[in-house]
């Protein structure tokens, strides 16, 4: 991989199509999205990196469409890590995250140990860290701080946890006033967990408003009460994960075109995510699909690196 300056800033990762495991039509149709959009780079703030053995429990669920799926998932991208790695960096991704998350408790802490040394080892990774609702959270949140940890994940799906409940409170607390972003997976999309929608974001909201909360996946299927929680609290921004593309659109969750003007007026506040590497679509769909929409390449351009650059560099 080689860099070049670019308008955006110099170090600027150019497109190898030789990246293993990668076609290279993929890797051409992302630098033509690229060049449309007129972005030197990507920033992803939605892509898994995880323990080997839980990354094939996650896929064995996914090839199964297990029950928090709900239907065919076929998963595209199955290289080894360095080969994933290196998916990104030929797709132009300058940055991107290692989300993980616990199904259980006492899982937290060495997945968070984990994803340190993978953040240590991998430069361009946002060093991600997790937590699950046990007595143990704040404390293990404060640990990971302390690793120097840049981005949370939270999955309520997955979990299966009520993000008000009283053992995380004081950790949301220590969240908010350090301003460090948690990318939250509160949804009810692809199906309903016990304590995911709006109702439950709400209150967490209500009581912690200067959260960085960012609502994975534009808030599917409850798209509207997630814009309307953006617009309400300054500090709440979304994440594209899987938006716009066929396999949303056409699977009985779109996007609803009569809110298309609130995100776009939301359009500093809105960041790429992708999901890679559990996709069941290439990475280039996944880009071509916020083009549908018709927001403009201004749009595009804060959605896809200037605001997650602005986020994690504030």
């Amino acid at each position: 991989m080689t860099s070049t300056p670019d308008a955006a800033g110099a170090g600027v990762s150019s497109v190898d199509a030789s990246a293993p495991g990668l076609a290279p039509a993929d890797v051409a149709r992302v630098a033509a999205f690229r060049e449309r959009a007129g972005l030197a780079r990507l920033i992803d703030v939605h892509t898994h990196f995880m323990p080997e053995r839980l990354l094939a429990a996650v896929r064995a669920y996914f090839d199964a469409a297990g029950p928090l799926v709900g239907r065919p998932w076929p998963i595209v991208y199955r290289q080894d890590e360095q080969a994933r790695v290196a998916a990104l960096r030929s797709f132009g991704v300058s940055r991107f995250t290692a989300m993980l998350y616990p199904h259980k408790p006492g899982m937290a802490r060495s997945l968070n140990d984990w994803a340190a040394d993978f953040a240590a080892r991998t430069p361009d990774c946002l060093h991600t860290a997790t937590f699950f609702a046990e007595p143990s959270a704040a404390a293990d949140v404060r640990r990971a701080l302390d690793q120097g940890a840049r981005v949370f994940k939270c999955h309520l799906q997955v979990g299966d946890f009520d993000p008000n409940d009283p053992l995380l409170d004081e950790m949301w607390g220590l969240l908010a006033e350090s301003a460090v972003p948690v990318v939250t997976h509160c949804g009810s999309g692809p199906v309903p967990g016990r304590f995911t929608g709006p109702g439950p974001v709400a209150a967490l909201l209500a009581r912690h408003p200067r959260l960085r909360l960012v609502v994975a996946h534009l808030g599917m299927p409850e798209y509207a009460e997630f814009l309307g929680l953006a617009e309400r609290y300054p500090s709440v921004l979304l994440d594209t994960t899987m938006a716009f593309t066929p396999f949303i659109e056409d699977g009985g969750a779109p996007f609803p075109a009569a809110e298309l003007p609130r995100l776009r007026d939301l359009g500093d506040r809105v960041l790429l995510g992708t999901d890679f590497p559990n996709i069941p679509y290439s990475y280039p769909d996944a880009l071509e699909a916020l083009e549908r929409p018709g927001l403009g390449n201004t749009w595009l351009r804060a959605v896809c690196y200037d605001n997650a650059a602005r986020l994690f560099t504030s």
